[in-house]
Protein backbone atom coordinates (compact mmCIF):
# COMPACT_ATOMS: atom_id res chain seq x y z
CA UNK A 1 0.00 0.00 0.00
CA UNK A 2 1.08 3.28 -1.23
CA UNK A 3 1.87 5.99 1.73
CA UNK A 4 -0.36 8.67 0.77
CA UNK A 5 -3.23 5.90 0.90
CA UNK A 6 -2.03 4.89 4.30
CA UNK A 7 -1.95 8.79 5.21
CA UNK A 8 -5.69 8.95 3.90
CA UNK A 9 -6.76 5.81 5.96
CA UNK A 10 -5.01 7.30 9.18
CA UNK A 11 -6.51 10.96 8.77
CA UNK A 12 -10.33 8.92 7.93
CA UNK A 13 -9.37 7.11 11.40
CA UNK A 14 -8.91 10.48 13.20
CA UNK A 15 -11.96 12.38 11.03
CA UNK A 16 -14.39 9.39 13.05
CA UNK A 17 -12.89 9.84 16.45
CA UNK A 18 -15.36 11.35 18.92
CA UNK A 19 -12.87 13.04 21.50
CA UNK A 20 -14.73 15.10 24.46
CA UNK A 21 -13.08 17.23 27.27
CA UNK A 22 -12.25 14.83 29.49
CA UNK A 23 -10.07 15.92 31.81
CA UNK A 24 -6.59 14.88 33.73
CA UNK A 25 -6.98 14.22 37.53
CA UNK A 26 -3.86 14.10 39.02
CA UNK A 27 -3.14 11.34 42.13
CA UNK A 28 -0.74 12.19 44.58
CA UNK A 29 0.80 14.09 47.90
CA UNK A 30 0.22 17.28 46.12
CA UNK A 31 -2.25 16.31 42.94
CA UNK A 32 -6.03 16.80 43.13
CA UNK A 33 -6.73 14.08 45.19
CA UNK A 34 -4.42 12.00 47.45
CA UNK A 35 -5.28 8.74 46.00
CA UNK A 36 -7.68 6.96 43.53
CA UNK A 37 -10.25 6.02 45.55
CA UNK A 38 -10.47 9.42 46.84
CA UNK A 39 -11.31 10.67 43.23
CA UNK A 40 -13.60 7.81 42.04
CA UNK A 41 -16.91 9.81 42.28
CA UNK A 42 -15.56 12.69 40.49
CA UNK A 43 -14.45 10.39 37.93
CA UNK A 44 -16.34 10.26 34.11
CA UNK A 45 -15.59 8.42 30.75
CA UNK A 46 -12.39 9.58 29.18
CA UNK A 47 -10.56 11.02 32.17
CA UNK A 48 -7.01 10.09 32.63
CA UNK A 49 -6.19 9.79 36.35
CA UNK A 50 -2.77 10.49 36.32
CA UNK A 51 -0.35 9.32 38.97
CA UNK A 52 2.60 11.32 40.54
CA UNK A 53 6.51 9.79 40.55
CA UNK A 54 5.64 8.52 44.48
CA UNK A 55 4.77 5.22 46.56
CA UNK A 56 1.44 5.24 47.43
CA UNK A 57 0.90 2.95 50.36
CA UNK A 58 -2.44 3.72 50.97
CA UNK A 59 -3.40 -0.35 51.24
CA UNK A 60 -6.58 -1.56 49.07
CA UNK A 61 -8.31 0.80 47.23
CA UNK A 62 -11.65 -0.38 46.06
CA UNK A 63 -12.83 1.21 42.86
CA UNK A 64 -15.94 0.93 40.25
CA UNK A 65 -15.05 2.44 37.20
CA UNK A 66 -17.34 2.73 33.76
CA UNK A 67 -15.86 4.19 30.85
CA UNK A 68 -16.77 3.56 27.26
CA UNK A 69 -15.57 2.19 23.93
CA UNK A 70 -14.93 5.58 22.47
CA UNK A 71 -13.78 6.75 26.05
CA UNK A 72 -12.09 4.64 28.42
CA UNK A 73 -11.39 5.35 31.64
CA UNK A 74 -6.74 5.50 31.91
CA UNK A 75 -5.05 5.13 35.16
CA UNK A 76 -1.76 6.17 34.18
CA UNK A 77 1.66 6.37 36.12
CA UNK A 78 3.29 10.47 34.80
CA UNK A 79 6.75 8.48 34.79
CA UNK A 80 6.81 5.10 33.77
CA UNK A 81 7.06 2.52 36.89
CA UNK A 82 7.46 5.53 39.39
CA UNK A 83 4.34 5.19 40.72
CA UNK A 84 4.44 1.91 43.00
CA UNK A 85 1.63 0.60 44.85
CA UNK A 86 3.43 -1.01 47.78
CA UNK A 87 2.20 -3.51 51.09
CA UNK A 88 -1.49 -3.43 51.66
CA UNK A 89 -3.65 -6.37 51.22
CA UNK A 90 -3.89 -5.57 48.10
CA UNK A 91 -3.18 -2.62 46.10
CA UNK A 92 -6.17 -1.99 43.75
CA UNK A 93 -9.49 -3.80 43.67
CA UNK A 94 -11.36 -3.33 40.57
CA UNK A 95 -15.30 -4.03 40.76
CA UNK A 96 -17.58 -4.74 38.24
CA UNK A 97 -15.48 -2.35 35.95
CA UNK A 98 -15.51 -1.90 31.82
CA UNK A 99 -13.09 0.23 29.60
CA UNK A 100 -10.91 0.67 32.22
CA UNK A 101 -6.92 1.22 31.34
CA UNK A 102 -3.80 0.87 33.59
CA UNK A 103 -0.65 1.98 32.56
CA UNK A 104 2.96 2.02 34.04
CA UNK A 105 2.02 1.07 37.65
CA UNK A 106 3.93 -0.68 40.11
CA UNK A 107 2.70 -3.18 41.91
CA UNK A 108 4.83 -4.83 44.98
CA UNK A 109 4.85 -6.27 48.45
CA UNK A 110 1.17 -6.70 49.15
CA UNK A 111 0.25 -9.86 51.73
CA UNK A 112 -2.98 -10.69 49.48
CA UNK A 113 -3.17 -10.47 45.87
CA UNK A 114 -1.51 -7.82 43.95
CA UNK A 115 -4.64 -6.29 42.01
CA UNK A 116 -7.78 -7.97 41.99
CA UNK A 117 -10.63 -7.53 39.29
CA UNK A 118 -13.85 -9.31 39.74
CA UNK A 119 -17.44 -8.80 38.67
CA UNK A 120 -18.38 -8.33 42.47
CA UNK A 121 -20.19 -11.63 42.46
CA UNK A 122 -22.53 -11.04 39.90
CA UNK A 123 -22.16 -13.78 37.42
CA UNK A 124 -24.43 -12.25 35.02
CA UNK A 125 -22.77 -9.12 34.80
CA UNK A 126 -18.83 -9.45 34.01
CA UNK A 127 -16.05 -6.92 34.29
CA UNK A 128 -15.22 -6.06 30.70
CA UNK A 129 -12.24 -4.37 28.61
CA UNK A 130 -9.51 -4.46 30.91
CA UNK A 131 -6.41 -3.42 29.62
CA UNK A 132 -3.05 -3.61 31.54
CA UNK A 133 -0.09 -2.17 29.94
CA UNK A 134 3.37 -1.91 31.16
CA UNK A 135 2.59 -2.68 34.57
CA UNK A 136 5.40 -4.52 36.98
CA UNK A 137 3.80 -6.92 39.81
CA UNK A 138 6.64 -8.03 42.36
CA UNK A 139 7.56 -9.20 45.70
CA UNK A 140 4.32 -10.54 46.93
CA UNK A 141 4.49 -10.66 50.55
CA UNK A 142 2.87 -13.64 51.25
CA UNK A 143 3.66 -17.58 50.88
CA UNK A 144 0.22 -19.25 50.44
CA UNK A 145 -2.28 -19.01 47.56
CA UNK A 146 -1.87 -15.43 46.51
CA UNK A 147 -1.61 -14.33 43.25
CA UNK A 148 0.30 -11.55 41.65
CA UNK A 149 -2.45 -10.71 39.68
CA UNK A 150 -6.01 -12.27 40.45
CA UNK A 151 -9.38 -11.70 37.84
CA UNK A 152 -12.23 -13.49 38.50
CA UNK A 153 -15.13 -13.40 36.23
CA UNK A 154 -13.75 -10.60 33.15
CA UNK A 155 -13.72 -10.77 30.01
CA UNK A 156 -12.33 -8.99 26.61
CA UNK A 157 -9.38 -7.87 28.35
CA UNK A 158 -5.62 -7.71 26.90
CA UNK A 159 -2.38 -7.85 29.60
CA UNK A 160 0.89 -6.78 27.66
CA UNK A 161 4.57 -5.63 27.91
CA UNK A 162 4.15 -6.59 31.81
CA UNK A 163 6.42 -8.26 34.67
CA UNK A 164 5.35 -10.80 36.57
CA UNK A 165 8.50 -11.20 39.23
CA UNK A 166 8.68 -12.98 43.30
CA UNK A 167 5.42 -14.05 43.39
CA UNK A 168 3.67 -15.89 46.51
CA UNK A 169 5.40 -19.72 46.61
CA UNK A 170 1.60 -21.09 46.52
CA UNK A 171 -0.10 -18.44 44.32
CA UNK A 172 0.06 -17.29 40.62
CA UNK A 173 1.60 -14.87 38.64
CA UNK A 174 -1.89 -14.34 36.76
CA UNK A 175 -4.86 -16.64 38.12
CA UNK A 176 -7.62 -16.49 35.98
CA UNK A 177 -11.22 -17.83 37.29
CA UNK A 178 -14.18 -17.69 34.65
CA UNK A 179 -12.57 -15.23 32.41
CA UNK A 180 -13.34 -15.26 28.59
CA UNK A 181 -12.13 -13.60 25.56
CA UNK A 182 -8.36 -12.16 26.61
CA UNK A 183 -4.94 -12.01 25.55
CA UNK A 184 -1.49 -12.14 27.61
CA UNK A 185 1.31 -11.39 25.13
CA UNK A 186 4.65 -9.96 25.64
CA UNK A 187 5.06 -10.12 29.18
CA UNK A 188 7.98 -11.88 31.26
CA UNK A 189 7.25 -14.40 34.26
CA UNK A 190 10.41 -15.09 36.49
CA UNK A 191 9.47 -16.43 39.61
CA UNK A 192 6.35 -15.64 39.82
CA UNK A 193 4.92 -18.90 41.89
CA UNK A 194 3.50 -22.24 41.44
CA UNK A 195 2.02 -21.16 38.29
CA UNK A 196 3.09 -18.42 35.69
CA UNK A 197 -0.87 -17.63 34.18
CA UNK A 198 -3.54 -20.29 35.47
CA UNK A 199 -6.63 -20.45 33.54
CA UNK A 200 -9.80 -22.60 35.27
CA UNK A 201 -13.42 -22.36 36.41
CA UNK A 202 -14.50 -22.22 33.13
CA UNK A 203 -11.93 -19.85 31.34
CA UNK A 204 -12.03 -19.61 27.97
CA UNK A 205 -11.15 -18.27 24.57
CA UNK A 206 -7.81 -16.93 26.27
CA UNK A 207 -4.49 -16.38 23.56
CA UNK A 208 -1.15 -16.45 25.27
CA UNK A 209 1.45 -15.36 23.27
CA UNK A 210 5.12 -14.30 23.02
CA UNK A 211 5.75 -14.52 26.45
CA UNK A 212 8.58 -15.71 28.34
CA UNK A 213 8.47 -17.92 31.67
CA UNK A 214 11.24 -19.02 33.69
CA UNK A 215 11.89 -20.73 37.07
CA UNK A 216 8.07 -21.57 37.89
CA UNK A 217 7.88 -24.05 40.93
CA UNK A 218 5.45 -26.13 39.36
CA UNK A 219 3.57 -25.45 36.49
CA UNK A 220 4.19 -22.17 34.35
CA UNK A 221 1.08 -22.48 32.42
CA UNK A 222 -2.00 -24.60 34.38
CA UNK A 223 -4.26 -24.69 31.56
CA UNK A 224 -7.16 -25.86 33.65
CA UNK A 225 -7.07 -26.43 37.27
CA UNK A 226 -9.65 -27.50 40.25
CA UNK A 227 -12.61 -24.76 41.34
CA UNK A 228 -14.91 -25.16 43.68
CA UNK A 229 -18.07 -25.71 41.90
CA UNK A 230 -19.69 -22.65 43.42
CA UNK A 231 -16.83 -20.14 41.80
CA UNK A 232 -17.40 -21.37 37.92
CA UNK A 233 -18.00 -18.05 35.89
CA UNK A 234 -20.63 -18.98 33.98
CA UNK A 235 -22.45 -20.44 36.80
CA UNK A 236 -22.42 -24.54 36.68
CA UNK A 237 -25.86 -25.66 34.64
CA UNK A 238 -27.95 -28.38 36.98
CA UNK A 239 -27.23 -30.94 36.56
CA UNK A 240 -24.04 -30.65 34.96
CA UNK A 241 -23.25 -31.02 31.16
CA UNK A 242 -20.12 -31.36 29.64
CA UNK A 243 -18.29 -28.77 31.88
CA UNK A 244 -14.43 -27.74 31.76
CA UNK A 245 -12.14 -25.86 33.72
CA UNK A 246 -10.42 -24.46 30.35
CA UNK A 247 -11.38 -24.98 26.92
CA UNK A 248 -10.37 -22.99 23.36
CA UNK A 249 -7.34 -21.68 24.62
CA UNK A 250 -4.53 -20.80 22.38
CA UNK A 251 -0.36 -21.10 23.04
CA UNK A 252 1.59 -19.27 20.40
CA UNK A 253 4.85 -18.54 20.21
CA UNK A 254 6.12 -18.64 23.97
CA UNK A 255 9.57 -19.09 24.88
CA UNK A 256 10.06 -21.53 28.47
CA UNK A 257 13.33 -21.83 30.46
CA UNK A 258 13.57 -24.68 32.86
CA UNK A 259 10.23 -24.90 35.12
CA UNK A 260 9.45 -28.20 36.05
CA UNK A 261 6.01 -28.79 34.17
CA UNK A 262 5.94 -26.14 31.54
CA UNK A 263 2.63 -26.99 30.64
CA UNK A 264 -0.19 -28.90 32.60
CA UNK A 265 -3.68 -29.72 30.61
CA UNK A 266 -5.95 -30.54 33.61
CA UNK A 267 -9.53 -30.81 32.87
CA UNK A 268 -9.37 -29.02 29.94
CA UNK A 269 -10.25 -29.69 26.11
CA UNK A 270 -9.62 -27.79 22.37
CA UNK A 271 -6.47 -26.19 23.70
CA UNK A 272 -4.21 -25.13 21.02
CA UNK A 273 -0.19 -25.18 21.92
CA UNK A 274 2.00 -23.50 18.78
CA UNK A 275 5.02 -23.12 18.03
CA UNK A 276 6.64 -22.38 21.36
CA UNK A 277 9.74 -22.93 22.57
CA UNK A 278 10.89 -25.34 25.73
CA UNK A 279 14.35 -25.29 27.17
CA UNK A 280 15.74 -27.93 29.63
CA UNK A 281 12.50 -28.06 31.64
CA UNK A 282 13.17 -29.53 35.17
CA UNK A 283 10.52 -33.15 35.37
CA UNK A 284 7.91 -33.13 32.63
CA UNK A 285 7.13 -31.22 29.42
CA UNK A 286 4.07 -31.54 29.87
CA UNK A 287 1.45 -33.46 31.97
CA UNK A 288 -2.38 -34.45 30.97
CA UNK A 289 -4.13 -34.35 34.40
CA UNK A 290 -7.76 -34.49 35.66
CA UNK A 291 -8.63 -32.52 39.21
CA UNK A 292 -12.15 -32.04 38.98
CA UNK A 293 -13.92 -35.05 38.62
CA UNK A 294 -17.95 -34.36 39.56
CA UNK A 295 -20.26 -35.88 36.86
CA UNK A 296 -20.72 -34.33 34.23
CA UNK A 297 -17.29 -32.57 33.67
CA UNK A 298 -15.53 -33.66 30.52
CA UNK A 299 -12.45 -35.78 30.73
CA UNK A 300 -9.19 -33.24 29.62
CA UNK A 301 -9.22 -34.37 25.97
CA UNK A 302 -8.99 -33.00 22.54
CA UNK A 303 -5.92 -30.92 22.55
CA UNK A 304 -3.29 -30.29 20.73
CA UNK A 305 0.87 -29.91 20.62
CA UNK A 306 2.13 -28.82 17.11
CA UNK A 307 5.01 -27.17 16.19
CA UNK A 308 6.66 -27.28 19.20
CA UNK A 309 10.72 -27.56 20.00
CA UNK A 310 11.72 -29.10 22.93
CA UNK A 311 15.50 -29.75 23.74
CA UNK A 312 15.79 -31.40 27.21
CA UNK A 313 18.82 -31.90 29.20
CA UNK A 314 19.04 -35.39 29.93
CA UNK A 315 16.35 -37.86 30.25
CA UNK A 316 13.02 -37.19 31.93
CA UNK A 317 9.21 -38.26 31.81
CA UNK A 318 8.14 -36.12 28.36
CA UNK A 319 4.05 -36.85 29.44
CA UNK A 320 3.22 -37.00 32.96
CA UNK A 321 -0.24 -38.75 32.47
CA UNK A 322 -3.32 -38.50 35.26
CA UNK A 323 -6.46 -41.30 35.70
CA UNK A 324 -9.37 -39.87 34.39
CA UNK A 325 -8.01 -38.27 30.85
CA UNK A 326 -7.97 -39.40 27.72
CA UNK A 327 -4.46 -38.77 26.21
CA UNK A 328 -5.47 -40.65 23.37
CA UNK A 329 -7.55 -38.03 21.90
CA UNK A 330 -4.70 -35.86 22.15
CA UNK A 331 -2.81 -34.43 18.41
CA UNK A 332 0.88 -34.35 18.75
CA UNK A 333 2.71 -33.54 15.04
CA UNK A 334 5.69 -31.41 13.30
CA UNK A 335 7.56 -31.29 16.88
CA UNK A 336 11.58 -31.10 17.27
CA UNK A 337 12.75 -32.83 20.32
CA UNK A 338 16.76 -32.81 20.99
CA UNK A 339 18.03 -34.42 24.40
CA UNK A 340 21.65 -33.38 24.75
CA UNK A 341 22.26 -36.76 27.04
CA UNK A 342 21.96 -39.28 24.56
CA UNK A 343 21.83 -39.73 21.35
CA UNK A 344 19.94 -43.02 20.93
CA UNK A 345 16.79 -41.51 22.38
CA UNK A 346 12.91 -40.83 21.19
CA UNK A 347 10.48 -39.29 23.66
CA UNK A 348 7.73 -41.25 24.86
CA UNK A 349 4.31 -39.94 24.12
CA UNK A 350 0.47 -41.18 24.32
CA UNK A 351 -0.03 -40.55 20.44
CA UNK A 352 2.35 -40.79 17.39
CA UNK A 353 3.73 -37.26 17.17
CA UNK A 354 3.34 -37.08 12.80
CA UNK A 355 6.43 -35.62 11.14
CA UNK A 356 8.69 -35.33 14.43
CA UNK A 357 12.27 -34.51 13.88
CA UNK A 358 14.56 -35.69 16.31
CA UNK A 359 17.97 -33.17 16.03
CA UNK A 360 19.24 -30.35 17.63
CA UNK A 361 17.75 -27.10 16.83
CA UNK A 362 21.30 -25.33 16.97
CA UNK A 363 19.66 -22.55 19.04
CA UNK A 364 21.64 -19.08 18.90
CA UNK A 365 22.95 -18.27 22.04
CA UNK A 366 21.91 -20.28 25.37
CA UNK A 367 23.92 -18.30 27.73
CA UNK A 368 22.03 -15.46 26.57
CA UNK A 369 18.69 -16.77 26.90
CA UNK A 370 18.56 -16.37 22.77
CA UNK A 371 16.88 -19.37 22.02
CA UNK A 372 16.66 -18.21 18.18
CA UNK A 373 17.11 -20.33 15.49
CA UNK A 374 19.85 -19.98 12.45
CA UNK A 375 18.70 -20.23 8.40
CA UNK A 376 20.44 -24.13 8.72
CA UNK A 377 18.89 -25.21 11.58
CA UNK A 378 16.99 -28.39 10.95
CA UNK A 379 13.34 -26.85 12.47
CA UNK A 380 13.63 -24.45 9.38
CA UNK A 381 11.05 -24.60 6.59
CA UNK A 382 9.25 -27.52 7.81
CA UNK A 383 6.84 -26.92 10.12
CA UNK A 384 2.80 -27.23 9.42
CA UNK A 385 0.72 -24.54 7.82
CA UNK A 386 -1.40 -23.53 10.39
CA UNK A 387 -3.58 -20.12 10.39
CA UNK A 388 -2.27 -19.17 13.57
CA UNK A 389 -0.05 -18.12 15.21
CA UNK A 390 0.84 -15.39 12.39
CA UNK A 391 4.12 -13.86 13.96
CA UNK A 392 6.87 -15.60 15.89
CA UNK A 393 8.14 -14.69 19.52
CA UNK A 394 10.27 -11.08 18.06
CA UNK A 395 6.77 -10.42 16.00
CA UNK A 396 8.32 -11.52 12.76
CA UNK A 397 5.88 -13.05 10.04
CA UNK A 398 6.41 -17.17 10.12
CA UNK A 399 7.21 -18.21 6.65
CA UNK A 400 5.05 -20.58 5.10
CA UNK A 401 5.47 -23.48 6.17
CA UNK A 402 6.70 -22.05 9.24
CA UNK A 403 9.78 -22.81 11.29
CA UNK A 404 9.31 -25.27 14.38
CA UNK A 405 9.78 -23.04 17.66
CA UNK A 406 9.05 -19.90 18.74
CA UNK A 407 11.15 -18.40 16.43
CA UNK A 408 10.94 -17.87 12.30
CA UNK A 409 14.45 -18.76 11.23
CA UNK A 410 14.33 -17.89 8.02
CA UNK A 411 14.35 -14.21 7.00
CA UNK A 412 11.67 -12.01 7.10
CA UNK A 413 9.59 -8.87 8.00
CA UNK A 414 7.21 -7.73 10.61
CA UNK A 415 3.70 -7.88 9.69
CA UNK A 416 2.62 -4.51 7.92
CA UNK A 417 0.00 -3.06 9.51
CA UNK A 418 -1.12 0.21 11.64
CA UNK A 419 -0.04 -0.37 15.04
CA UNK A 420 -2.16 1.17 17.79
CA UNK A 421 -0.19 1.33 21.32
CA UNK A 422 1.55 -2.32 19.97
CA UNK A 423 4.12 -1.74 22.49
CA UNK A 424 7.39 -1.87 20.22
CA UNK A 425 7.67 2.42 20.65
CA UNK A 426 6.80 3.44 23.64
CA UNK A 427 5.87 7.60 24.08
CA UNK A 428 6.48 8.88 27.79
CA UNK A 429 4.86 11.16 29.92
CA UNK A 430 1.62 10.51 28.70
CA UNK A 431 -0.01 13.06 29.21
CA UNK A 432 2.47 15.70 28.80
CA UNK A 433 2.43 19.45 29.17
CA UNK A 434 5.65 20.46 27.69
CA UNK A 435 8.31 17.36 26.50
CA UNK A 436 7.24 14.00 25.28
CA UNK A 437 10.20 11.34 24.95
CA UNK A 438 10.13 8.44 22.34
CA UNK A 439 12.32 5.15 22.53
CA UNK A 440 12.17 2.01 20.56
CA UNK A 441 14.33 -0.04 18.13
CA UNK A 442 14.20 2.97 15.47
CA UNK A 443 16.26 4.58 13.33
CA UNK A 444 16.42 6.86 10.28
CA UNK A 445 12.65 7.04 11.20
CA UNK A 446 10.34 9.88 9.75
CA UNK A 447 7.90 11.28 12.99
CA UNK A 448 4.96 13.60 12.52
CA UNK A 449 2.74 14.98 14.94
CA UNK A 450 -0.87 15.55 13.54
CA UNK A 451 -4.34 17.29 14.94
CA UNK A 452 -7.85 15.68 14.93
CA UNK A 453 -8.06 16.06 11.12
CA UNK A 454 -4.56 15.17 10.31
CA UNK A 455 -2.66 18.24 10.03
CA UNK A 456 0.97 17.62 10.10
CA UNK A 457 1.71 20.43 13.48
CA UNK A 458 5.43 19.23 13.78
CA UNK A 459 7.62 17.32 11.01
CA UNK A 460 10.86 15.22 12.13
CA UNK A 461 12.86 12.88 9.25
CA UNK A 462 15.92 10.39 9.56
CA UNK A 463 14.94 10.61 13.71
CA UNK A 464 17.11 8.01 15.99
CA UNK A 465 16.02 6.66 18.94
CA UNK A 466 15.56 8.15 21.82
CA UNK A 467 14.21 11.31 20.39
CA UNK A 468 12.83 14.22 22.90
CA UNK A 469 10.34 16.31 21.53
CA UNK A 470 8.94 20.10 22.69
CA UNK A 471 5.59 20.17 22.49
CA UNK A 472 4.95 23.37 24.81
CA UNK A 473 3.58 25.72 22.06
CA UNK A 474 1.01 22.98 20.75
CA UNK A 475 -2.57 23.11 21.80
CA UNK A 476 -3.72 21.54 24.30
CA UNK A 477 -5.89 18.20 23.48
CA UNK A 478 -4.86 14.85 21.78
CA UNK A 479 -2.26 14.83 19.28
CA UNK A 480 -1.52 11.60 17.24
CA UNK A 481 2.14 11.03 16.54
CA UNK A 482 2.68 8.70 13.37
CA UNK A 483 5.91 7.28 12.97
CA UNK A 484 7.15 5.50 10.16
CA UNK A 485 9.95 2.95 10.60
CA UNK A 486 11.81 0.91 8.01
CA UNK A 487 13.30 -1.44 10.33
CA UNK A 488 9.55 -3.08 11.16
CA UNK A 489 7.87 -2.11 7.78
CA UNK A 490 5.21 -0.31 9.74
CA UNK A 491 3.63 2.50 10.41
CA UNK A 492 3.12 3.45 14.33
CA UNK A 493 -0.01 5.84 15.59
CA UNK A 494 0.13 6.41 19.11
CA UNK A 495 -1.94 9.20 20.64
CA UNK A 496 -0.30 11.29 23.28
CA UNK A 497 -2.51 13.91 25.55
CA UNK A 498 -1.53 17.44 25.68
CA UNK A 499 -2.58 19.33 28.83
Amino acid sequence: MKRIQIFQLITSFLLLCNFTNAQIITIGSTGDYNNLEAAESFVSPGDTLLLQAQVFSDGSQFLTLNGTADEPIVILADEQHQSIFRGGTEAIHLIDCSYVVLDGLVIEQQTGNGINIDDGGDYSSPAKHITIRNCIFRDMAASGNNDLLKMSGVDSFLIEGCLFINGGSGGSGVDFVGCHWGTVQDCLFDNAGTSGIQNKGGTQFIRIQRNTFKNISQRALNLGGSTGLQFFRPPLPDPIVDAFEAADLEVFSNVFIGCRAPLAYVGAIRVKVYNNTFYHPENWVLRILQETTEPGFLPCSDNEFRNNIVQLESDLTEVNIGNNTAPETFTFSHNLWFNESSNNWSPNLPVTDTDQILADPLFEDVSSEDYSIPANSPAVGNGLILDAPISDFDQFLFAQPPSRGAFEGRETTSQAHIAIDDGFIEVFPNPSTNTVKIIGNFTNANIQLLNLTGQILQDYSKANSPIVINIEDLPNGPIFILIECDLYDQLFLKKLIKF
